[in-house]
């Protein structure tokens, strides 16, 4: 097994974006990295940064292939201490406006593919009694805007996951935690984001607004991917990490405004809310 000072990581979608800035400052720090990638250029990519960085060719929709690669990892290249479910991507389109296949394609990917990748990881980190999961959501699994439905729907549907599973498998030593980062001087906007195929004319009053911002601000968003990357690598020394882990100040201002407006709306309706218990 690692030593605490030297711990694997493995960290799905190293190509780029926050999964590529944890991945490097990882290894700066004399950690071991197993990443996975799409393509063999992005593979080469990857280990050419170092002795210590192994590439994997894995799509997190093969779930297939899910388990022998992890057992593959394990057996070849040493235990998995971290686990980290970066892979994922947006999706802008209204609810109305998207068609099930993409839909599906949405989840498949951020959805089902870190709990494929769970699923695998645990037998070995319940073995060994200890490990740390981070889950990279958003804090659009917190919050949520018009255009985003089921991009929200998916980062909503893994923080419950995550807050969950932390919950059963705390008494094995594994530790669980929902990154959930603002906007970062990621592609998230940019080669990260789809629209959906259809665009009904009717919803261009409430979406292109919201569209044009996010387009204009691709590139000099307050977030930056780095010091992303150290606060994740920090939380992993911390003897008992958090089970949420907001990124960025506008993640923070904006969760805590809506924490805020669900108090308030909560107290507003909580007579009728009371009502309906039952009087025998």
């Amino acid at each position: 097994m690692t030593s605490q000072k030297t711990r694997r990581l493995f960290i799905t979608g190293v190509s780029s974006g926050l999964g590529r800035a944890l991945a490097e400052e990882a290894l700066a720090d004399g950690h071991h990295v197993v990443g996975t990638v799409r393509t063999e250029k992005a593979l080469q990519a990857f280990e050419a940064l170092g002795d210590r960085a192994s590439g994997v060719l894995l799509d997190v929709t093969d779930f297939e292939a899910i388990k022998p690669v992890i057992n593959r990892i394990e057996a070849d290249i040493g235990p998995i201490d971290i686990l980290v479910n970066n892979a994922g991507y947006g999706m802008e389109g209204t609810v109305e406006e998207a068609s099930l296949p993409e839909i599906r394609r949405q989840f498949d990917v951020n959805v089902f593919g870190a709990i494929a990748v769970i699923q695998a990881v645990l037998p070995h980190m319940r073995a060994r009694n200890s490990g740390h999961i981070l889950n990279i959501t958003s804090m659009g699994g917190m919050i949520t805007m018009p255009g985003l439905g089921l991009y929200h729907g998916t980062k909503f549907a893994l923080e419950g996951i995550s807050e969950a599973l932390g919950k059963e498998v705390a008494g094995f030593g594994i530790h669980v935690t929902a990154v959930e980062p603002g906007a970062f001087r990621t592609d998230w906007a940019g080669r990260s984001m789809i629209r959906v195929e259809r665009s009904l004319p009717e919803y261009q009053a409430v979406f292109a607004t919201l569209h044009e911002r996010r387009a204009a601000n691709n590139a000099p968003q307050l977030g930056d991917p780095k010091r992303a990357a150290r606060a994740m690598l920090d939380i992993l020394k911390a003897g008992t990490p958090p089970a949420h882990l907001l990124l960025g100040t506008d993640a923070v201002e904006l969760v805590g405004e809506k924490l805020l407006a669900l108090q308030a709306e909560f107290q507003q309706w909580k007579d009728l809310s009371c009502s309906t218990d039952s009087q025998i």
